[in-house]
């Protein structure tokens, strides 16, 4: 009976417009202004709803411009998840259970591009800002890959900015996971070996100080190379891909059942055992 009187007072409000998620939750989009006042009373009598329906997580999505909505939820018990340019995440948690809501993505991922010649000559720069600004280091060109970009697309696309060269993707050589680093979160960092296909140096005014192809050797002779363990690391790397002694990992289309977009996975397919195809006597 109790029960019911909660249902019935919970239809003279009108609830707040949500789409079930893939996890026993649900999500609310909200895109018009809404009075304060007039949101706080559908959110407590959604929230109301929610529970006698087992729903778990709820998640209210932000525009920038519903910013005013924002202390209402977090009296309401919500918390923020994350935040992008244009909207912010927020989370509430139903059951008296453990919260099982994963956190926010916690890394970002960068690239160091590894470009030999047939000359044995390495696409290096200097930065023009950053730690190493001024202090007449020669390095890989880096970067950071950008949203929606695979870890190939963002290699071939520093390559260009930083140096003008345009290059092919071989492969993923060596990778590192770095913690507490910008803004706290995770670094991975992948090392990609990539193949020239243009040679004439056009260098990125704003953050490239200098550009060019210099002996391996000479790179490999650099003091802050020999001291610095990623940079004597790297120049391992590029030591034996020079004579051919070190395989890496490649970029091979995946699907999944579920109907997500193609992804990739990164092995070394010449390592693979082949099956041995019967023979029938």
């Amino acid at each position: 009976m109790e029960e019911m009187l909660v249902q019935h007072a919970i239809r003279k409000v009108q609830l707040l417009p949500a789409v079930n998620d893939d996890h026993g939750g649900v999500i609310i989009e909200l895109e018009e202004p809404m009075d304060p006042n007039v949101f706080h009373n559908m959110l407590r009598s959604s929230l109301r709803q929610w529970k006698l329906q087992g729903i778990k997580g709820v998640w209210i999505k932000l525009p920038i411009e519903l910013v005013n909505l924002v202390e209402t939820a977090v009296k309401e018990g919500f918390w923020y998840h994350h935040a992008e340019p244009h909207y912010l995440m927020l989370v509430y948690w139903i059951p008296k259970t453990a919260n099982t809501i994963p956190a926010n993505a916690s890394h970002r991922l960068g690239i160091g591009a590894i470009v030999l010649n047939e000359k044995r000559e390495l696409l290096v720069v200097q930065e023009s800002s950053g730690r190493m600004k001024g202090r007449g280091i020669w390095k890989i060109p880096t970067g950071v890959v950008e949203e929606g970009e695979d870890i190939f697309e963002g290699a071939v696309r520093e390559v260009k900015e930083e140096t003008g060269i345009d290059t092919e993707f071989l492969e993923v050589l060596a990778f590192r996971q770095k913690h507490k680093s910008f803004f706290g979160k995770s670094d991975l960092f992948f090392i990609c070996m990539m193949c020239p296909l243009t040679f004439n140096l056009q260098k990125q005014d704003l953050e490239i100080e200098a550009a060019q192809w210099m002996p391996l050797e000479e790179y490999a002779a650099q003091p802050f190379v020999l001291k610095h363990d990623i940079m004597k690391y790297i120049k391992d790397l590029c030591l034996a891909k020079a004579e051919g002694g070190y395989l890496g990992f490649t970029p091979v289309p995946i699907k999944s059942y579920f109907g997500d977009p193609t992804s990739y996975l990164y092995f070394n397919e010449d390592g693979l055992v082949q099956e041995t195809p019967a023979i029938h006597l």
